[in-house]
C-alpha cells in the first residue's frame, strides 16, 4: 500500500495574497465555486489538471529561519534568467545565485512573505535536468 500527496500546505500571514501570488507564478487557479478572498483562513490553488494543489493556511506568526521544505521551479517556456526577471517583477527577491559555468545550477529567491524557492534551468535550455542535484556530505545550502 502507498499514499499520494493530496496537496502541499504552506503557512502564510496572508493566505489570500499568497495564493494569488503563487497562482500568478505557477499559472494555477482557485476553485471558482469557492474563490479565495481576503480574510479567508485557508486558500487553495489548483493546477490545470487538478492534480497539483497548494493550500495556504493563515497563521499569526511570521516566518523565522530557513524553510525545511521549498519548491524548485523549472520554467516551461523561456530561460531561467527570463523567469527570474518575471518573478522579481511579481515581487520575489533574489537571495543567492548558484549558477554554474555549464548552465546548470539554480537561483534562490523568496516570495513576498520570505519563503525560499529555487529556479532551475528552463525546459527549453540545453542543460542536464539532473545537474542541479547536490548530494553527499558537501551538499550546498539553499
Amino acid at each position: 500500500m502507498t499514499s499520494r500527496i493530496s496537496h502541499t500546505s504552506i503557512d502564510a500571514r496572508d493566505a489570500c495574497a499568497q495564493s494569488r501570488w503563487w497562482s500568478a507564478v505557477l499559472g494555477m487557479h482557485e476553485d471558482p465555486r469557492d474563490p479565495n478572498l481576503p480574510g479567508h483562513q485557508e486558500c487553495m490553488i489548483f493546477s490545470a489538471d487538478g492534480r497539483t494543489r497548494l493550500l495556504f493556511i493563515e497563521v499569526p506568526e511570521a516566518k523565522t529561519g530557513k524553510n525545511r521544505l521549498h519548491l524548485d521551479l523549472r520554467p516551461v517556456h523561456g530561460s531561467r534568467e527570463q523567469e527570474v526577471d518575471r518573478l522579481v517583477g511579481l515581487g520575489a527577491r533574489m537571495v543567492a545565485d548558484h549558477r554554474r559555468p555549464d548552465g546548470s545550477g539554480w537561483i534562490t529567491l523568496t516570495d513576498p512573505e520570505g519563503n525560499e524557492f529555487c529556479v532551475l534551468p528552463g525546459d527549453e535550455e540545453d542543460v542536464d535536468p539532473h545537474a542541479h542535484l547536490v548530494t553527499g556530505a558537501g551538499a550546498a545550502e539553499v
